[in-house]
Formats: structure tokens, sequence, C-alpha cells
């Protein structure tokens, strides 16, 4: 398994936006996978994504931040709850 430093990840995964995490992947030498899971972490994590070797991602968060990531997670997953439910009932409108 390869180790691949933070700037790369950070680069390689502001590539997957611009073309995308496939053509990103091969043209990197990435596999997808790898790719798609740091674009994950960058989404999830976001200045914190990438951390060097042997620190926590959450050590120099303060107990306020770490509540509002967890807030901040909670109401994306609410969100998406809400979008699926806007799209089912709208489908049921069309009729």
């Amino acid at each position: 398994m390869r180790k691949y430093d933070k700037e790369f990840k950070e680069e390689a995964v502001k590539l997957s936006d611009e073309i995308g995490v496939k053509q990103a992947g091969a043209q990197l030498g990435i596999p997808y996978y790898s790719l798609a899971e740091w674009r994950q972490k960058r989404k999830a994590f976001g200045d914190h994504a990438f951390v060097g070797s042997g620190i926590r991602r959450d050590a120099t968060l303060s107990v306020n931040e770490r509540r509002l990531m967890k807030e901040i997670t909670e109401l994306q997953k609410a969100n998406e709850i809400l979008k699926d439910a806007l799209f089912f009932f709208a489908k049921d409108r069309k009729r």
C-alpha cells in the first residue's frame, strides 16, 4: 500500500473536482476508490481532512468546534432526508 503526503492528496482532490474522479485517478496513477475516499474525508472534515502522521484529526478542535461539527453533520443528514421526501412527494403530484 502506497502512502501519499498531505499536499499530494489535497492537489489530487482539487484535480478530481475539475476533471472527475476517474480521469484524475488515471492521470495520477491513484486507484479510484482511494481518491473517492479522500474526497469524502475532505467533505466531512474540511481543512482537517488530511493530517500528518501521529496527529489526531480532532486534536486541535475545541469542545465547541467538535459540537458544531457534529451538529453540521446531523443537519446535512436531515437535509438529505428532506430532499428525498420532497422528490417522493413531488413525483406523486405530477400524476
